[in-house]
């Protein structure tokens, strides 16, 4: 699938990680917005940035990211989840069937996770993927 000029949210508290990804996402061609490292960010970003998807951290600084999730949902822009506890902490119920990815993950797995978001694949499903798809906890 072809990345170029998608523009994808990037919600990550954790600097390096957020560095990385923003990098993988601009060798893919993409965008991007942020990244944004507080609930109250990603809230606003996910409120009025024209975006066409974003990758979420679960975990914000200690605070829930899925208000900015339910905002994104309500403006039908698709989302993945990525964390390190994805496997371990149960979500809440209107976004059990979200897309997941676990931490640590690769360049790949983020290209693959986005192409299945992007052409509608994931939509409904449950993807767990990297090496971290057990109970890591970051």
């Amino acid at each position: 699938m072809i990345f170029t000029g998608k523009r994808v949210l990037v919600v990550e508290d954790e600097f390096l990680v957020a560095l990385g990804l923003e990098d993988n996402l601009r060798s893919l061609g993409c965008t991007v917005v942020g990244p944004v490292a507080s609930l109250s960010a990603a809230m606003a970003a996910a409120a009025h940035e024209k975006v066409d998807a974003a990758i979420l951290d679960v975990n914000l600084v200690g605070e829930a990211v899925y208000p900015a999730a339910s905002i994104l949902a309500d403006r039908g822009i698709p989302f993945i989840f990525c964390s390190g506890y994805t496997g371990s902490v149960r979500m809440p119920a209107e976004f059990a069937d979200a897309p997941r990815v676990a931490k640590p993950y690769t360049s790949r797995v983020i290209a693959e996770a986005l192409s299945d978001l992007l052409s509608g694949g994931a939509a409904g499903e449950t993807v767990l993927r990297g090496p971290a798809n057990a109970t890591n906890g970051m």
